[in-house]
């Protein structure tokens, strides 16, 4: 069995065609541990391509997932390495990430649970905290399955053209928009906002739907985000928080 990605808090392990993630137990709890598995049980019964849960158990390191393991490189990769390519790799991105949103999962937690908790989790002022309650009860009520984290390091293409989506732990269940805005936040956060822009522009054309629905969540998602306080985030972070309408 051979280790092929350490974080500080999960390590992979390759073990023929099994892939398994070792969380360490003072970053996850069981309860987070087993619900990205079932997550990824549950994600599964929609018919999208990703690889299946194979086992979860105990051991020595700590609670791990066992999963197929799928032989390609992530499509993050494959924009560094082909940038002429770049239209072409966001196209089916976006298109991915639709064929996502139309698919139900009624058993999901919902988005807009999981974003009362956040925000009340964060550390803004209680005013501003109250505000982003307020306009999040306010979203549209929806019931697509959103990945959470949907980014191109989380999809994997084969040498057969086949594309696995990946890492369903922050799956939920709710309106779409919010999925869309945190990828723009993931793009931004990673210093490329031309391809936050690009990537938005293009969601929202193949989605039909107004940019403003999207950039509504943004405030709501960097809130979210804030709880983790990554270094060096903070002032993009705060900017998205404290502005509420755009244009």
């Amino acid at each position: 069995m051979d280790i092929i990605i350490e974080k500080s808090n999960k390590k992979f392990y390759r073990d023929g065609n099994s892939l398994i993630k070792v969380f360490d137990e003072n970053s996850f709890s069981k309860a987070d541990v087993l619900n990205e598995a079932l997550n990824n049980a549950r994600v599964e019964e929609t018919g999208l391509k990703i690889p299946k849960l194979l086992d979860v158990r105990r051991t020595e390191d700590g609670w791990a997932i066992t999963r197929e393991y799928i032989e390609g490189k992530t499509l993050s990769q494959l924009m560094d390495e082909n940038p002429d390519k770049l239209d072409e790799y966001l196209e089916k991105f976006v298109d991915l990430q639709l064929e996502i949103h139309s698919k139900k999962c009624p058993l999901l937690n919902k988005i807009k649970d999981k974003m009362h908790a956040k925000i009340s989790a964060s550390d803004y002022e209680a005013t501003l905290r109250y505000d982003l309650h307020n306009r999040l009860e306010g979203m549209k009520k929806h019931t697509k399955v959103l990945h959470g984290d949907y980014c191109p390091s989380n999809i994997i293409v084969t040498d057969n053209d086949e594309y696995y989506i990946v890492d369903w732990s922050h799956a939920t269940q709710g309106n779409a928009s919010a999925d869309a805005a945190r990828t723009y936040l993931v793009f931004t956060l990673q210093g490329k906002p031309e391809l936050a822009e690009k990537y938005l522009n293009l969601f929202c054309k193949k989605a039909d739907i107004a940019k403003q629905l999207v950039q509504q969540w943004m405030p709501i998602v960097a809130c979210s985000q804030s709880v983790k306080h990554i270094e060096g985030e903070k002032e993009i972070l705060d900017s998205w928080v404290n502005v509420f309408d755009f244009q």
